[in-house]
């Protein structure tokens, strides 16, 4: 179960990265972003907003794939409820932002994003050595 809320989660997170990397090539999606405060594409200073935004959510996914035991890195605590709290963050952003569109099509991603997160931070992973 564990991984596959990691799965669910880098899934998400990839989806994310293919959109923020379309924005920052000039998709005209500004509407779907940064509280739909611009239409068509985004002036190049909040595109590389996106190229942050890439960043970020490969490294999250990264983090909790290693969460979930599905890399050799363990990252720590702090790291998880770090990202959790990038979550909590992001939801209330999509929640507030005068967007529809962004929130119609955003808020549920991150809802789900979160809601496995949450698992991969509450759930113990198994023990490969238990039972041997």
């Amino acid at each position: 179960m564990i991984k596959m809320a990691a799965l669910v989660f880098a899934l998400a997170a990839t989806a994310l990265v293919a959109f923020h990397f379309a924005i920052l090539l000039g998709a005209p999606w500004g509407h779907l972003t940064m509280g739909g405060r611009w239409q068509g594409a985004l002036p190049m200073p909040a595109r590389l907003l996106s190229l942050l935004s890439m960043l970020l959510l490969g490294g999250m996914a990264y983090a909790v794939l290693s969460a979930a035991q599905m890399t050799r890195w363990t990252p720590p605590r702090w790291l998880k409820l770090g990202i959790l709290g990038y979550m909590i963050v992001a939801i209330a952003v999509h929640v507030a932002t005068p967007s529809a569109p962004e929130r119609a099509l955003w808020l549920p991603v991150i809802l789900v994003m979160t809601a496995a997160l949450l698992i991969v931070i509450c759930k113990r992973p198994p023990n490969p050595g238990a039972g041997s």
